[in-house]
């Protein structure tokens, strides 16, 4: 039993080591990946600044039967909408 624990125990030092070994290799080849890419690629084009859209004009004046017509439509929604 004494052996059989012994083995068990190396093969899970070589197991996490190989592991550890790979995630260290790993690291350092995706820090080289960034350094070339940055050193290497095209740079990004430059965005466009926006432009403000333009609001839509409103006529200068309601004329007033219109006026008098809104008036009387919303006098009547909330009469008919009290809480």
């Amino acid at each position: 039993m004494n052996e059989l624990m012994s083995q068990a125990v190396d093969l899970m030092i070589a197991g996490m080591g190989f592991v550890f070994g790979f995630l260290i290799i790993l690291v350092f080849a995706t820090l080289l990946m960034s350094k070339l890419i940055g050193r290497f690629a095209p740079p990004e084009p430059a965005t466009p600044a926006r432009t403000p859209r333009a609001k839509p004009k409103a006529p200068a004046s309601v004329d007033p039967d219109t006026a008098e017509a809104i008036k009387k439509a919303i006098a009547q929604y909330r009469a008919r909408h009290k809480k």
